[in-house]
This record gives structure tokens, C-alpha cells and sequence, in this order.
């Protein structure tokens, strides 16, 4: 399977344990909240993934690593960034963006588990990736 149907094959399983902790839990609790409940979600699913990854910025010579961190990186592809707010903002976006631009990965999902349903809080974010 090439890397761009693997990267959505990833999403959608993201997505869809997303769904399990939104249905479970609801909306308006902390991020930290939802993120140990989608780990577990994604660990029941047999996905493997890391939390709160660095992420540097290179500039020229120079490496900083400047403290952002990705919430979470889903099998090496796939960049997931978790919001707990009444509505996404455009600098959400941009922060997945550039999370996504910096780490060299193609495909980020903003969730925002704030939202009444999760489905108004999913955003698939792409650099380079086919849609």
C-alpha cells in the first residue's frame, strides 16, 4: 500500500476512535483529557503512535528546538492536534499546518472535542498529499 492511502487509512481509524471518545466522554473537558482517552482509543485499534513530539525548526545552519509540540504522531505519518474550544480559530489551522511543513509529514487532523459533535470539529490538513 503506497504512503498516501496508508496515510488515510490512518486518518480514518483516528477519526473513528475521535468519535469513540467524543461519544464517550463529550464535549468540554481538557485536552489532556481527550488525548489519554484517544491513546488509548488508538492503542486498541493496533495503531502506533507517540505523544507530545517535539518538533524543531530548522533555519539555515541553525536547529531550534523552540518547544512546539504535536499532541500526537500516529505511525510515523500522521500529525494529530487536539482543541477542547467553543470554535476553531484560523490560527488552529495554521499551527497544524506548520506543525505539518516542519516535521516533513503530509497529512495533519486537527480535532476539536469541543464542539457540540465531533464531526463540526474534524479538519483534515494537507502539505503535498493528494486530497
Amino acid at each position: 500500500m503506497g504512503a498516501c492511502c496508508r496515510e488515510n487509512t490512518i486518518a480514518r481509524l483516528v477519526v473513528d476512535a475521535a468519535y469513540a471518545v467524543h461519544s464517550g466522554l463529550g464535549p468540554g473537558l481538557l485536552e489532556s483529557v481527550y488525548e489519554a482517552a484517544l491513546a488509548y482509543e488508538l492503542n486498541s485499534r493496533g495503531l502506533q503512535f507517540e505523544r507530545q513530539v517535539p518538533i524543531s525548526i530548522s533555519y539555515g545552519p541553525m536547529v531550534f528546538n523552540a518547544g512546539f509540540r504535536a499532541d500526537l504522531l500516529v505511525e510515523k505519518l500522521v500529525i494529530v492536534e487536539l482543541k477542547s474550544v467553543e470554535r476553531l480559530l484560523p490560527v488552529h489551522k495554521k499551527q497544524v499546518i506548520t506543525y505539518i511543513r516542519l516535521a516533513d509529514k503530509r497529512l495533519g487532523l486537527l480535532l476539536n472535542f469541543g464542539a457540540h459533535q465531533i464531526r463540526h470539529g474534524i479538519i483534515r490538513l494537507v502539505n503535498g498529499l493528494p486530497e
